[in-house]
């Protein structure tokens, strides 16, 4: 409020306090999708349509997906199943295979996506090819998508290019994967997309909507009836600090809820 310190300097030593790191592909630092508009081709950072709505988590940002998760949500409270594994996303916004999929163009992580998915690069139409249509994926389309983004999206355009000449393959369309398809208020520059995105995220609208965001992630609306009042409940294995593994006696069962985390991420401690 004080302009004393930047969104990303507070972002980040949230991140911190909240146990994430980049040492940890499974804890690393989580940031918001800012922006809602990759389609015009000037960005009008004075206009609140340009932005998401930070308010809500990415599996609220259309009425149609919210209503979906509901959905999902109170059928599994009518289901004669395991009650616990009641929520909205049995998926996460962060984790190790997120984390490698977006920086999976620069070493060493392209060497950790290919051990993560056995060995080779993912199917083409599956790897992160377009900021566009990750988007549209993790705010829209895709049940099973709910990604937020990693620091580098603020401040590093190399993750944006394949300067190695990875092979990465080729899409049903006939498309090559090779550098990362950007917004049309980019010009093609990711010098430009990183700039404009920075600016972005210490714009006015922003720096007025992003404790909301904070709430979700690291605050109040994390867990409990608040959790569920946002739209924002996770699989009971995701919330580190509620699962006690050393009272788990049996070896499977612990081992199966590691497996999980690893596979699929973990809550921040709240802050």
């Amino acid at each position: 409020q004080k302009r004393e310190i930047s969104n990303f300097d507070y972002l980040m030593y949230l991140n911190t306090l909240a146990g994430r790191s980049y040492n940890d592909y499974m804890q690393y630092p989580v940031f918001p999708w800012v922006l809602a508009d990759y389609h015009s081709e000037t960005l009008n950072l004075t206009d609140p349509h340009t932005f998401r709505d930070l308010s809500k988590p990415m599996g609220a940002q259309t009425v149609e997906r919210k209503q979906k998760f509901i959905q999902r949500f109170n059928e599994v409270e009518k289901s004669e199943g395991d009650l616990s594994a009641q929520c909205h996303y049995c998926t996460h916004y962060s984790s190790a295979i997120i984390v490698a999929s977006y920086l999976v163009r620069m070493e060493p992580f392209t060497q950790t996506f290919c051990s993560l998915q056995g060995g080779s690069f993912d199917v083409a139409d599956r790897m992160f090819h377009s900021v566009k249509s990750t988007w549209e994926s993790a705010s829209r389309d895709n049940m099973s998508d709910v990604r937020e983004l990693i620091p580098e999206f603020f401040y590093l355009p190399e993750f944006l290019t394949n300067a190695n000449h990875f092979e990465l393959g080729c899409m049903q369309d006939g498309t090559v994967l090779g550098d990362v398809q950007l917004p049309p208020w980019a010009d093609g520059d990711p010098h430009k997309f990183i700039l404009l995105h920075r600016q972005a995220l210490e714009s006015d609208y922003v720096s007025a909507h992003l404790h909301r965001w904070i709430d979700l992630i690291f605050g109040h609306k994390q867990h409990g009836s608040a959790a569920v009042e946002a739209v924002n409940t996770y699989h009971p294995y995701f919330y580190g600090d509620k699962m006690d593994l050393n009272n788990i006696k049996d070896p499977l069962i612990k081992s199966t809820i590691l497996g999980f985390i690893s596979n699929f991420g973990q809550i921040p401690k709240q802050v």
